[in-house]
């Protein structure tokens, strides 16, 4: 396998190699990510092909470090609006039940400066995850990042799915009341 810096170069020399490497290395967990989120392997698939087209035109001048982060974000961005595009009328798709069970914490995005406040959210949650154990960050980014199932997550930590259901659940009541002390709107 190639290392990230030796696929960035490929990426700034404008070679072709670059997405086949970046495939090699990361295109399961891109799938992975996609899937979870729009719940169709032909979509995910394509959404992944996205990124990789979003990478490739980003980099350069881009220097993204680290490289998993930058394109599992990017395919993340895709996959949503895939997801809000093709879906948003239905309800009950595996990505809806996992945003309404966190979107009771939180304020509507669509309100006053919405912007500015949806950036101090996001430092806040940033905040509130390292207060939590290591295994309750993973558990909660699974759950709400990558989009993972309970039962997912549940062999992932070698935890029950009920307990993995659990915790979720007082972490969200943990981050209600962090939002609430830190006067975050919710």
């Amino acid at each position: 396998m190639t290392d990230d810096e030796k696929i960035i170069e490929m990426f700034f020399n404008r070679s072709e190699q670059a997405i086949r490497e970046l495939d090699i290395k990361y295109g399961k967990l891109c799938r992975r990510l996609s899937y979870n989120i729009v719940n169709d392997r032909r979509d995910a698939e394509e959404c992944v092909n996205d990124a990789y087209l979003g990478a490739w035109n980003a980099i350069p001048p881009a220097r993204p470090n680290p490289l998993l982060s930058y394109i599992l974000k990017i395919v993340r961005n895709i996959s949503l609006n895939s997801y809000w595009r093709k879906e948003a009328a239905k309800r009950g798709g595996a990505y809806t039940i996992a945003i309404e069970e966190i979107e009771s914490c939180m304020a509507d995005p669509k309100t006053v400066e919405a912007e500015i406040e949806a950036r101090e959210l996001a430092r806040v949650i940033g905040d509130f995850l390292d207060t939590l154990s290591l295994e309750n960050r993973v558990i909660f980014l699974r759950r709400y990042w990558f989009a993972d199932s309970c039962r997912d997550i549940a062999g992932l930590t070698g935890l029950s799915e009920k307990n993995v259901s659990v915790r979720l659940a007082r972490i969200r009541g943990k981050l209600k009341r962090y939002l609430i002390e830190r006067e975050v709107l919710v």
